[in-house]
């Protein structure tokens, strides 16, 4: 099993990773370490997948929290894992000692956060809708709200879509544009006519920096072309196949 790791990880009261595909029991078209029960993987591959997750982050499995994610930017404060089927949100917060909270995502952004004062972290899937809609801007808030301070607030975005992958149409630019015109840096004119690339990292990086934040790391990690390594719902789309799997990314305040 392999996950990278962040300068997160010198804030010693937690451990977090973005784990990659690479060794889990799925197959197929999921071959590998797919942690998501939203997709149509045996059952039983996925919890055996997710229980090495938690237990490389140092919980039982039943301690890895993760919630059925809608690409919006509503946020959750926990303190226990559900004791039913999780809520709709894409983002989670807890200031709980052994309580693993994580993201889903297959080309979206998983963004891992964390108070170094308050002992306060977060987790938020940041696809492109959520992004620009503020579940990024909406985690940090959820996080102040329970004693965090932004100021002392650290931020690391995972492995994602990268600014050479991600070909959009048209009408993708309008809601960035009408948000800051700024944001058109972020997009390249692609080869097929009226088409851009769009900078998916580079936003969320910039969006978190202007919340003024302490830090904000970026893996710096392509999920398209790295078939070996990550999943990616886009790749699956262009081969037409019928599901995809979506790695974990995970945080823990120990």
């Amino acid at each position: 099993m392999k996950y990278l790791t962040t300068d997160l990880e010198k804030l010693k009261f937690l451990k977090h990773g973005f784990f990659t595909r690479i060794g889990g029991m799925s197959e197929g078209v999921y071959a590998g370490l797919n942690c998501a029960y939203s997709s149509g993987d045996d059952k039983d591959s996925i919890t055996a997948n997710r229980a090495k997750v938690a237990e490389t982050l140092g919980v039982e499995v039943d301690q890895l929290v993760t919630v059925k994610q809608v690409h919006g930017a509503k946020v959750i404060t926990i303190d226990a894992p559900f004791k039913n089927d999780p809520p709709e949100a894409d983002g989670i917060i807890t200031a709980a000692r052994g309580v693993a909270i994580g993201v889903l995502t297959a080309d979206c952004a998983p963004v891992l956060f964390a108070d170094k004062k308050a002992k306060i972290i977060g987790a938020a899937h940041a696809g492109w809708k959520g992004a620009v809609g503020g579940v990024m801007q909406a985690t940090i808030e959820a996080m102040e709200a329970i004693g965090a301070k932004r100021e002392n607030i650290h931020a690391a975005i995972g492995p994602c879509i990268g600014p050479l992958s991600y070909e959009v149409g048209p009408d993708f630019q309008k809601p960035f544009l009408d948000q800051d015109a700024e944001n058109e840096m972020f997009f390249k004119v692609a080869s097929k006519d009226g088409h851009f690339i769009f900078n998916l990292p580079g936003y969320a990086v910039h969006r978190l920096k202007k919340t003024g934040i302490a830090a904000v790391y970026d893996t710096q990690q392509d999920t398209l072309p790295n078939e070996g390594i990550y999943y990616s719902y886009r790749r699956s789309c262009q081969r037409k196949e019928t599901d995809y799997g979506r790695q974990i990314s995970a945080i823990v305040l120990k």
